[in-house]
């Protein structure tokens, strides 16, 4: 019962991760004197519509998108406020703001749960466990700060782990802050290893980071800031990791993996508070992926029109030529196609998983 009272919940905040990019556009489209004919959430029959002056306001069945139906969208219709006749700017402003809320939303929700935090674990070595061989003042010692590895800024506790997970263990770039100053490590040889602290047995590099700060109410917010910016990192590493193939395709889910997924880690929470910031956490998660993803030059997404704008642009300077908006068309029909497709494919595949 619990579990499925967080899938709702999940389910829920999908919604408002829709309503909300989709009111990115919708606003800045009515801002910027573009013809709005329909504002709807959800997709599918319609339970309650409201004409508003030139647009419809719809509340649809099913809660798995949303859409803001400007006038002119994907072709000249001899409608001055079709956007297909807007300035270049005011596209890209239009095409950008939906991503921009998803963000904005995942920043608040981020901060919001940072600011009932009192206390956190900072990236300062207190002590190495037993058979750990760097120890010294060329290598690492107690007592220094990790402020990069490999090149990647660590501004959490939590971004030590993340990013030396990632490393072979052959050769680490380190940068540590010892006595006011920045040290350098290049290439240093710490690999993994097996051994034992306060009774448990690990495998890793043998550091152990013990001291805890109280955090003020200011250094809560710059907290929940960095978190949000790590979110747009740990997207921009997946989608390296999936086209380097570190991670396979078969790993992807979609809304309803994540949907089981975000149930199943409130549902094991140990409080129902504590599950509830736990779902929250994974949706603000989500709506950063969302923002970093739409902004992608991939056809149908939002990134992809904008790429079309940019590329009008240059062809005109150039050329004094656009591509016609119904090829344009075309290319955005056809991408989404192939997204349906692929979405089928991830969800048919989340439902296996699932009941296997």
């Amino acid at each position: 019962m619990a579990r499925f009272l967080y899938v709702l919940l999940a389910i829920a905040l999908f919604g408002v991760l829709i309503a909300i990019h989709e009111f990115g556009h919708f606003i800045t489209a009515k801002l910027l004197g573009v013809k709005v004919n329909e504002f709807a959430i959800g997709m599918g029959p319609a339970l309650w519509t409201k004409q508003r002056g030139e647009t419809l306001y719809a509340l649809r069945a099913f809660p798995v998108g949303g859409y803001c139906a400007m006038e002119g969208e994907d072709e000249d219709t001899g409608d001055p406020r079709a956007f297909a006749r807007q300035a270049a700017w005011k596209k890209i402003i239009i095409l950008c703001a939906g991503a921009f809320m998803n963000f904005v939303l995942g920043l608040a929700i981020t901060v919001a749960l940072f600011l009932g935090v009192s206390q956190a674990r900072v990236p300062v070595i207190t002590q190495f466990a037993g058979g750990f061989q760097h120890e010294s003042a060329d290598g690492l010692m107690v007592g220094d700060r990790i402020v990069k590895v490999d090149g990647h800024g660590i501004w959490l506790y939590a971004d030590v782990q993340t990013y030396l997970s990632r490393n072979d263990g052959q050769g680490v770039d380190l940068v540590v802050e010892r006595d006011g100053a920045r040290v350098s490590l290049k290439d240093f040889p710490m690999g993994r290893y097996d051994y034992e602290f306060e009774g448990n047995r690990n495998h890793g590099f043998g550091l152990i980071f013990g001291q805890v700060e109280e955090l003020s109410i200011p250094e809560r917010i710059g907290q929940g800031f960095a978190q949000t910016v790590d979110f747009v990192r740990m997207v921009w590493m997946s989608l390296g990791d999936l086209v380097t193939g570190r991670v396979a395709v078969s790993e992807l889910s979609g809304v309803i993996g994540v949907v089981d997924v975000v149930s199943e880690v409130g549902a094991g929470s140990e409080t129902v508070a504590l599950g509830v910031q736990n779902v929250f956490y994974f949706m603000a998660l989500i709506a950063v992926n969302l923002a970093v993803m739409n902004l992608l030059p991939i056809p149908a997404l939002d990134g992809g029109r904008i790429f079309f704008v940019l590329l009008n642009g240059i062809l005109y300077a150039v050329a004094r030529k656009r591509i016609p908006e119904k090829y344009e068309g075309y290319v955005h029909a056809g991408a989404f196609v192939v997204l349906l497709a692929l979405m089928a494919v991830v969800a048919l595949h989340d439902v296996w998983n699932i009941f296997a």
